[in-house]
């Protein structure tokens, strides 16, 4: 792809904040490898992060039971910060404070706030006490980022909002809607933290705000919140995590073209409108899904979006520039396959999973499903009755267990190049959702063979 603006020119992105959205809510990373990769984002072009601690941030007090078991410490966030403020990268804490609540709500001891009592994942709006747990948190959060410039509610994707009792009964009084009722959260949210923080401005994704009417919002999308009172806009863009929910490997291509239309939105509104972009980068879509591309994975994507964005495009020496941050001798944008080995930290983990992504299961299925001796001579029928003529097993056993020996030995390489980034729960996970499936088909095929091979008495044929 070729860029519009000559790219030898030095940077002079129509983002002048290019922020990346670090989603914790998901194998989070370990402090150790942020301070290999934030020297990296300031490299490609980023300046800022915006951290999504969710259930990572080490709440105290009756908010304590909302910390994952390998939550951060308040001298693992200190030391975050200050890796941070070390390669230029300012914070933006990001809070959800009214969907995607499910890592709070889910909790039995917070369920009665819920708008639906049976969804953990949005804030019952009319309860005092769900401001004052929101308060709470803002507060929590804030103190261990003293001087926060900005400080990000969420309040995106509120599914359900309006469907509790207490919501019904509000929406039958004359001029109440939902776009009302949203507002007037969002309103309180954002009053509470400018009150509090008076130097803090307050962030909002604009989902809930789109289908607003004008005339309550106080109309195309920027122009529309120009006109009502936002001066200064953000746009938010995606790295990875958006094109699948159980997504393993990024596709590059896809979010380039992304990024390459942001940079055509920019170009075309007035002057500092835009203040700045997330790259966002989700990990899961929400608490309770699984998860998605991990961090390193996404890491060429990033690498490739951050610098279009920063020099206007993605020309052949904006490409070359990519491969020399990531030690990719040759980049392949438009396949999930690079040629060589990358050296970009966490580059092993993205070579394993592309192994296992596009092998593991092929591989399996090859011999389960195609092999002619295991089809033919091996199949559900005979292993449920434990039949199996003996010649065949010297032509299944030996194959079967040379694919399993193979990648079992892969996957202890991949699994211990993901716990030098990852808590060991994300390490556990991401192998059983991605990698147990298949290797469980193969054992248990060898177990089934054991069997039919071990001494029985009177043995029928089929």
């Amino acid at each position: 792809m070729s860029s519009t603006k000559n790219s030898e020119m030095s940077s002079s992105s129509l983002f002048k904040k290019r922020f990346v959205h670090l989603d914790l809510k998901g194998a989070p990373p370990k402090v150790s490898y942020l301070s290999e990769v934030f020297p990296l984002f300031h490299a490609l072009g980023a300046n800022g992060l915006l951290v999504e601690y969710e259930d990572m941030f080490p709440y105290e007090g009756q908010l304590q039971l909302l910390r994952a078991k390998h939550a951060y410490s308040p001298s693992e966030i200190n030391e975050i910060l200050h890796l941070a403020a070390q390669h230029g990268l300012e914070v933006v804490p990001l809070v959800q404070t009214f969907g995607h609540m499910e890592f709070v709500l889910k909790h039995q001891a917070l369920a009665h706030l819920r708008e639906v009592a049976v969804f953990p994942n949005t804030l019952n709006p009319h309860e005092a006490e769900s401001l004052a747990l929101v308060g709470t948190m803002v507060d929590q959060v804030l103190k261990l980022h003293p001087g926060s410039r900005w400080f990000h509610m969420g309040c995106d994707e509120v599914y359900y909002l309006g469907e509790g009792e207490a919501s019904r009964q509000w929406l039958q009084q004359e001029h109440n809607t939902k776009a009302k009722l949203c507002l007037s959260h969002m309103k309180a949210v954002a009053s509470y933290v400018r009150g509090r923080y008076p130097t803090t401005t307050p962030l909002v994704w604009d989902d809930m705000l789109r289908d607003i009417p004008e005339d309550q919002l106080s109309a195309l999308l920027m122009e529309k919140y120009r006109k009502c009172g936002f001066p200064q806009l953000w746009a938010a863009s995606a790295f990875k995590g958006s094109t699948g929910v159980s997504q393993a490997l990024t596709p590059i291509e896809h979010h380039l073209r992304n990024h390459l239309q942001w940079l055509q939105v920019a170009a075309s509104t007035p002057a500092d409108s835009l203040q700045g972009i997330v790259l966002t980068g989700w990990q899961r879509y929400d608490h309770l899904s699984v998860l998605c591309e991990l961090l390193p994975v996404g890491i060429p994507s990033l690498a490739v979006c951050l610098q279009s964005l920063l020099y206007g495009g993605f020309a052949e020496d904006i490409k070359a520039r990519v491969e020399n941050f990531l030690g990719i001798p040759s980049l392949d944008v438009t396949n999930f396959t690079s040629e060589g080995a990358a050296s970009f930290p966490g580059s092993d983990i993205l070579a394993l999973i592309t192994q296992v992504s596009f092998h593991l299961r092929s591989s399996v299925d090859a011999l389960l499903e195609r092999d002619r001796y295991v089809t033919g001579w091996f199949s559900p029928y005979h292993r449920r009755r434990k039949l199996v003529h003996p010649v065949m097993l010297q032509h299944i056993q030996p194959q079967a267990l040379s694919l399993l020996a193979r990648w079992d030995t892969l996957v202890r390489e991949l699994e211990a190049a993901l716990q030098r980034v990852f808590y060991p729960d994300a390490v556990e996970e991401w192998l059983e959702e991605n990698v147990q499936p298949s290797l469980r088909r193969l054992q248990d095929l060898l177990q089934d063979l054991h069997e039919a091979t071990s001494p029985t008495d009177g043995a029928q044929g089929p």
